[in-house]
């Protein structure tokens, strides 16, 4: 399977890719390198341009913070990267802020996933769907990459899911007490 066929990943039934719901103006990349940012990988259109990517800067690692602007359930995800410098050990946390290098390993993740070559190139990951019920922001640590190398890339990144109904408090007419 090319890069190029990633593009024709089956979305489960019931499932969307959850972009649209991604609070963009407090999303947060750890160790990302300057000139090739997290919104390479994660924003329409950069993360499907192949010329572009997410790489980190000091070591491998890179620890992503993604809320959104609504509660989501979140179903698998997508990590593409190229066959060496491709993200292996992702660790998935749901619903913790302020996640640093420091203490990202004092909690126990939501979910791990090690990636093979397949995931690499565009199979999804399913993820313990139980775990991602009521999902506000994930934070995702990528650990170590398909080599071992010291530099980490990821073209493209995808959360698949769906939104929480949720009951509008405002819409609700307030009932008098007589």
């Amino acid at each position: 399977m090319s890069v190029e066929s990633a593009a024709s990943i089956v979305i489960p039934k019931g499932q969307v890719d959850l972009l649209d719901f991604i609070d963009w103006s407090s999303v947060e990349c750890l160790n990302q390198s300057s000139t090739h940012s997290v919104s390479n990988a994660l924003k329409q259109g950069y993360r499907e341009d192949d010329g572009l990517h997410l790489e980190s800067d000091a070591d491998e690692q890179l620890l992503l913070y993604i809320p959104f602007t609504q509660v989501i359930k979140l179903y698998s995800i997508v990590v593409i990267g190229p066959e060496e410098e491709g993200p292996k050990t992702v660790k998935l946390f749901s619903n913790k802020e302020h996640m640093g290098f420091s203490n990202v390993n004092d909690f126990p993740p939501n979910d791990v996933a090690v990636l093979s070559p397949e995931n690499i190139k565009g199979k999804p990951v399913i993820l313990k769907y139980v775990k991602f019920q009521n999902v506000r922001s994930l934070t995702i640590f990528i650990e170590d990459n398909q080599s071992g190398s010291e530099l980490t890339k990821v073209q493209k990144i995808l959360l698949y899911g769906s939104t929480v109904e949720t009951t509008d408090m405002k819409g609700l007419k307030k009932i008098e007490d007589h």
